[in-house]
Formats: structure tokens, C-alpha cells, sequence
């Protein structure tokens, strides 16, 4: 494995099945002595977890799931 220019590596498909890591999922890279480990972000850090944690609590409740999904179907 090399290191580019811009400092990517890419990651093996085995390794990447065995971590269960897919397309944009977030990574932490930690160095423990003279070795850095990989491993995959859970929890609120990740970025669907910083989403989720940002839209918490704002949502009015004025409407009701019929008619959020007829306002989404174009039927209002």
C-alpha cells in the first residue's frame, strides 16, 4: 500500500467489508506508539448522528404524518 501525494491510502475491500466501513462513512485514526489505527466512528459522532443531534427538538408538531405526506405528494 502507498501513501499519494495528497496523503490517501486506499483501504483494502477486505478490510473494508470486515469494519463494515461503505462509501463516506466517518473514521477515526488514532496513532498508539509507532503504529496508527483505523477504526469506524459510531454514535453521535458520525455524520448522520451530528444530523440527527442538530434537528432534535425542532420540529413544530402543527402537522400530523397525513398531512406532512400529502404536502410531500404535491396533493395540498
Amino acid at each position: 500500500m502507498r501513501i499519494t501525494s495528497k496523503g490517501q491510502v486506499t483501504i483494502p475491500i477486505e478490510v473494508r467489508h470486515k469494519l463494515g466501513l461503505l462509501p463516506d462513512a466517518e473514521v477515526e485514526i488514532a496513532v498508539v506508539g509507532r503504529e496508527a489505527r483505523i477504526r469506524k466512528v459510531r454514535g453521535p459522532q458520525g455524520r448522520g448522528g451530528r444530523l440527527i443531534a442538530h434537528m432534535r427538538g425542532r420540529g413544530t408538531g402543527r402537522l400530523s404524518t397525513d398531512e406532512i405526506m400529502a404536502l410531500t405528494r404535491g396533493e395540498r
